[in-house]
């Protein structure tokens, strides 16, 4: 079994800032890939950022400049950092891990998605 622990959020007027973090546990092989996705109300998820092992980012057109992914391999960990916040910015955000479960042999694929985080900015 893999978990994803997630934890920030919470409510922060317009402009201010905010950070998440992700930690992975259990039968985990290998880990491609860690992201952020956010779902606002009435709105499909989405990605907001991912990093891969190697350190490549991605970034939603809507966040770029403003929120910074980061990842620390060692402690299967992948952080969210969210500035110049807006009331757009307002949804449930969501840890994603991609990669390959030791529980099984040969490894199966891995595909995990947190509990999610409420994040809501305030005009």
């Amino acid at each position: 079994q893999v978990q994803l622990a997630e934890s920030g959020g919470g409510l922060v007027q317009a402009g201010g800032s905010l950070s998440l973090s992700c930690t992975a546990s259990g039968s985990i092989y290998t880990i491609n890939g860690m992201g952020w996705y956010r779902q606002g109300q009435g709105k499909e998820r989405e990605l907001v950022a991912q990093v891969t092992s190697g350190g490549s980012t991605n970034y939603a057109d809507s966040v770029k400049g403003r929120f910074t992914i980061s990842r620390d391999n060692a402690l299967k960990t992948v952080y969210l950092q969210m500035n110049s916040l807006k009331p757009e910015d307002t949804a449930v955000y969501y840890c994603n891990l991609r990669g390959y479960d030791s529980s099984s042999w040969p490894p199966a694929v891995l595909d995990k998605w947190g509990q999610g985080t409420l994040v809501t900015v305030s005009s």
